[in-house]
């Protein structure tokens, strides 16, 4: 079963033709759902804007208020790459409020998978900045929701960039395991293996910085063998996916070499981390080809509906995998630094 919740953002939120985040791509990644051809067997829950509650689980409301006075006022430029305008408000409020609806179909159906298109992104939103074209972290708000109820919860951000947002909200949380892989350096610099969880998470934030020109078994391998074991070990409830296309050897903002065979074969190790059926839900992150964007969410869905069906290959032989190794020895003495200060 395939439950999309959305698209949100397909018209709203505009930042004109020559933005790359735009509302073209939700176009194209309802191409890549309808190319399954599943016809009236997806579900499409009616999505709802998120409350100023369940926003201020992670987000400060000083941060809320400011950018609702920001759209409210007419909207702008928040930094040289990151907009609103009046509309953006509700756009990001929706777009946050259909993870919330994606995950509570997830469990009233107790099945399936569930696929959030939505926009603006999130993973770069920080608990009281916009950037990186996010307003609002949609996963954080999501995750947060879940462990609000006790629950435990992995976050695997395959972005071709790092999600500081995502990592700086959950820095000290016991009960998210946020687990990246992402070009370095490359926007927004943050996410080196060193940097791990506070005093409370220890371990918990765990980053795999990929070198440019990475293909996929680099990414499999950096999921399947080196997260493995932490993903294991913390036992999560509920997993979502920062689901970023932009590691596509076509896209223009990465520098990454995956194709549309890779995010199925990633889809395909990451649904190993769930607990059960209804435990999974992804997230539109980045992704700036329409034709690599539908593709690849096509791909992508398809293996983990067990669809059938051409797809591109994997690709193989790019660097990193001997720094993914070494980066394990780097990852340990930080978090033994966190454990030293802590004491006794």
């Amino acid at each position: 079963m395939l439950i999309v919740a959305g698209p949100a953002g397909i018209s709203e939120h505009d930042g004109g033709p020559y933005h790359p985040e735009q509302p073209s791509r939700l176009f194209a990644v309802m191409d890549g759902v309808h190319a399954l051809g599943l016809g009236d067997e997806v579900v499409y829950p009616e999505v709802r804007e998120a409350t100023l509650d369940e926003l201020s689980r992670v987000h400060s409301s000083a941060y809320l208020a400011q950018l609702e006075a920001f759209c409210a006022g007419g909207g702008g430029d928040l930094d040289p790459d990151t907009y609103a305008r009046p509309d953006s408000w509700t756009a990001a409020r929706r777009a946050a409020g259909a993870g919330l609806v994606a995950l509570a179909e997830l469990e009233r159906q107790g099945d399936g998978v569930a696929f959030v298109p939505v926009r603006p992104p999130g993973h770069h939103a920080t608990p009281d900045r916009a950037m990186g074209f996010c307003l609002i972290n949609n996963v954080a708000v999501a995750a947060a929701s879940r462990t609000a109820l006790g629950e435990r919860v992995l976050i695997v951000d395959w972005d071709v960039h790092h999600g500081n947002g995502t990592q700086a909200i959950f820095w000290d949380d016991p009960d998210v395991l946020y687990v990246s892989t992402h070009q370095h350096p490359w926007f927004p610099g943050t996410g080196r293996p060193d940097e791990v969880g506070g005093p409370g998470a220890a371990g918990l934030t765990f980053n795999m910085p990929l070198p440019p020109g990475a293909t996929g078994d680099v990414l499999r391998a950096a999921l399947d063998d080196v997260a493995r074991g932490a993903i294991e070990a913390f036992r999560p409830d509920w997993v979502l996916v920062s689901c970023g296309f932009d590691a596509h050897q076509d896209d223009p903002l990465g520098q990454l070499d995956l194709s549309g065979g890779d995010f199925a074969e990633l889809a395909r190790v990451v649904a190993e981390f769930a607990p059960g059926p209804g435990r999974l839900a992804l997230f539109l992150e980045g992704g700036y080809n329409p034709l690599s964007l539908a593709s690849s969410v096509e791909a992508t869905l398809a293996a983990l509906l067990g669809l059938r069906g051409h797809r591109p290959a994997p690709t193989s032989g790019g660097p990193g995998l001997p720094q993914l190794r070494a980066d394990g020895t780097a990852r340990q003495r930080a978090i033994d630094r966190v454990h030293l200060d802590i004491g006794p």
